[in-house]
């Protein structure tokens, strides 16, 4: 697969969000503005870009029996690193995020890319993977966000002076409160689906599925684990 593929595939065919419906606790606990998605979108594609390589160049060395442990030790590794870098050069933004930047240890899609793919390809192969997945993460949740914060408080807000303000004279808050937000995610899901169902349908086939990192073709599933 070419490098180019590779990285569109994360971006579009296989998007965590609308593809892969895939790590939705950070997509609607943060989304509640423009600038906190940048934040988590870019913190989570250095993690992925960097635990994807790692993965890749010790997958040789790492036992199968405990992939998952040093998985998700790697992982944690960056995770730390980001945490840190945050608190020290953007606090504002890291304070805004909270719980979340270190959560995304737990996160199904960093998990995920190192399973599904860094542990089964080559180092640069693994890097453009796992920035094609962090910019369709990352795209993802600015979509959300400008959905959310457009429609709850018609701004969309970026850092410093960087803000549009009165964009939407009458917003209607529930769109930035929990419930708003499963709203507007469906909403948006329900037409990323219908987008590609008529683009398969001009192409003259039946919807593309994304074929790995879903429910359907984890590991546990593979091995009979799911009821």
């Amino acid at each position: 697969m070419r490098l180019t593929e590779t990285v569109l595939n994360g971006i579009f065919r296989n998007n965590p969000i609308f593809r892969l419906v895939l790590g939705l606790c950070p997509t609607l606990a943060v989304t509640t503005s423009v600038e906190n998605a940048i934040g988590m979108g870019l913190a989570a594609t250095f993690v992925l870009v960097c635990s994807n390589a790692l993965v890749s160049a010790l997958r040789k060395a790492i036992p199968q029996s405990v992939r998952i442990p040093c998985y998700i030790t790697i992982i944690a590794t960056f995770v730390t690193a980001v945490d840190l870098l945050m608190q020290a050069y953007l606090p504002a933004l890291s304070e805004s995020l909270g719980i979340f930047i270190p959560l995304i240890v737990v996160n199904c899609i960093i998990l995920g890319r190192a399973e599904a793919f860094a542990g089964k390809n080559g180092v640069v192969a693994s890097i453009a993977d796992g920035a094609g997945t962090g910019a369709g993460f990352t795209l993802a949740l600015m979509l959300v966000a400008a959905a959310r914060e457009f429609a709850g408080a018609g701004t969309l807000t970026l850092w410093g002076d960087i803000a549009a303000k009165g964009l939407n004279p009458s917003p209607a808050a529930l769109a930035i409160l929990p419930a708003g937000g499963f709203i507007v995610l469906g909403l948006l899901l329900a037409l990323v689906n219908k987008m590609s169902d008529a683009a398969a349908a001009r192409r003259g086939g039946a919807p593309a599925l994304p074929r790995e990192l879903d429910c359907r073709h984890c590991a546990v599933c593979a091995t009979g684990g799911c009821a």
